[in-house]
């Protein structure tokens, strides 16, 4: 591999001619996106579902050389892509070493960088930074200052330094500065305080900055990027008008299409690959995990403009498969399948990704949160099993028939227990499971079609994971009702006798 330059005079000598390094960041990504579109190559890989959405406008962005804006609900890969941009740059890219701004050799703005050609002219040393070093994000909070953004003047470094306070070598300069030569990127924009959101007018319209009032004109070469939700313009804050016209373009995300494609995200981000155990998840798991998301975000009782982040899935899969995983390891199994009731243990992943209207807070978020399990098992469940008679199954139980599914059995004697249900081994085929199947995966699958005709109300399921007709759960329920009447009866006559026999003895 042919070493890059170290010095300004090899630089000269080199390929990296003055025009070549001195294209702005936005003409570097104009021409690096024109190479990738003619190879046809993948523009952002690994963001999945935005093929024909987003990433198209993204790209008349990027070929507009436009300041842009990523409008979109949480969870919809909005840092990500911003970061992806990167890929659009030069692999390397030299500098003035020591340059706080990372000065072009041939056209630097610092005085820094000045003095320094200007004393060692060819020995000028070069440094080189990478893709990812010229990426510099912020997210934005109310108590972001200007000095943060742009810069301010240094005492102690004039101090120092012996220079006045109006020198450029008393600067301290901002993250804004910094990022020269590269991209600029502010997640949640709206949180900015409106006269900070002034600050950034004149490097967005003149490509310009000025620090603490000293006449310092810094002509730098970025491109700023932004992220924001929807709902912050009115619930926190907003962008300001001004600031808002100078945005180039404003390109709106959202949420995945189709479960496929949710699927292969969950796939792709969850951590599911841990060693030691032999992990086996069947696809229906995945099925029902998506779906919960899908369905939080039609139900009434969540709150549309906060959103179901897709970050739900990601982070049930895993607790779903850590409860798979605890099982295996308690029982000494040595393969791991996750089940429809891993999916119930994983309600701390869950209830903390959604916000409730008021009629959700008043229900409560674990009841909310189980309904919407149940809603995404039955969804699933008629995916599979629409056209599947399960008379035979809800008649085993009718007679008395209860199995119960819990942590605390092994899975092959869960498997003998649920071999004994009438008719339920063929009733799995629809599942296209192998024909010499692992007690793991029976259980799984059995699992899930019990669970499926619970949620059809065509049997029931206790809290304790006990399968049970519908009729013999309503009269367990019934007699407990009985029972605990009985039992406030029998409570308030011997209150009523203690106070009579006081009474007496008064």
């Amino acid at each position: 591999m042919k070493s890059l330059p170290v010095t300004l005079g090899e630089l000269r000598k080199s390929e990296w001619t003055p025009e070549y390094v001195a294209r702005s960041v936005k003409d570097e990504l104009r021409d690096n996106l024109i190479v990738k579109l003619r190879a046809k190559e993948a523009i952002f890989p690994g963001i999945v579902g935005y093929e024909d959405t987003v990433t198209p406008q993204i790209v008349n962005a990027v070929l507009s050389k436009h300041n842009f804006i990523l409008l979109g609900l949480r969870g919809q890969a909005k840092s990500r892509i911003l970061r992806a941009l990167t890929t659009l740059l030069d692999e390397k890219a030299p500098y003035v070493a020591g340059s706080e701004l990372r000065d072009n050799p041939y056209a630097p703005l610092s005085k820094y960088s000045r003095d320094l050609i200007a004393t060692m002219g060819d020995d000028t040393p070069i440094a080189w930074m990478g893709r990812e070093e010229r990426y510099v994000e912020k997210l934005a909070t109310p108590d972001v200052t200007v000095a943060d953004l742009i810069g301010d003047v240094d005492p102690i470094k004039a101090a120092r330094s012996g220079e006045i306070l109006s020198s450029e070598l008393t600067m301290h300069y901002g993250l804004l500065p910094r990022a020269n030569r590269g991209i600029f990127a502010i997640n949640e924009i709206p949180d900015l305080a409106g006269k900070i959101q002034v600050a950034l007018f004149n490097i967005m319209q003149e490509g310009d900055v000025q620090i603490k009032g000293y006449p310092v004109r810094l002509e730098l070469d970025v491109a700023i990027v932004f992220s924001a939700n929807p709902e912050d313009y009115t619930a926190r804050g907003k962008i300001v008008t001004p600031l808002k016209d100078r945005i180039g373009s404003e390109i709106r995300t959202h949420y995945l299409d189709s479960l496929d494609q949710a699927i292969s995200v969950t796939e792709q981000e969850a951590w599911s690959k841990r060693g030691g155990l032999d992990l086996h998840i069947p696809r229906y798991i995945r099925e029902v995990v998506e779906q919960i998301a899908f369905t939080a975000r039609e139900e009434k009782r969540v709150d549309k403009r906060s959103g179901v982040s897709q970050r739900l899935p990601i982070s049930t899969l895993e607790l779903v498969i850590s409860n798979a995983e605890r099982r295996a390891l308690l029982h000494g199994e040595s393969t791991a399948v996750p089940r429809i009731g891993d999916i119930y243990t994983a309600l701390p992943g869950i209830t903390g990704k959604i916000e409730l209207e008021y009629e959700g807070e008043m229900r409560g978020a674990d009841k909310v949160v189980h309904e919407i399990i149940n809603t995404a098992v039955a969804h699933t469940f008629d995916g599979y099993f629409a056209d599947v008679n399960t008379q035979q199954i809800e008649e085993w139980f009718n007679l008395g028939g209860t199995v119960q599914l819990s942590d605390a059995t092994s899975s092959e004697d869960s498997m003998k227990e649920l071999r004994t249900i009438q008719g339920l081994a063929e009733k799995l085929k629809p599942l296209k499971l192998p024909a010499h199947i692992a007690a793991e995966q029976f259980v799984s699958a059995a699992e899930f079609l019990l669970e499926g005709m619970t949620a059809h109300k065509r049997i029931s399921r206790t809290e304790e994971r006990s399968f049970t007709a519908i009729e013999k759960r309503n009269r367990d329920r019934s007699q407990g009702f009985q029972e605990e009447i009985r039992e406030r009866e029998r409570e308030k006559q011997e209150w009523q006798s203690k106070n009579r026999n006081k009474r007496g003895f008064n």
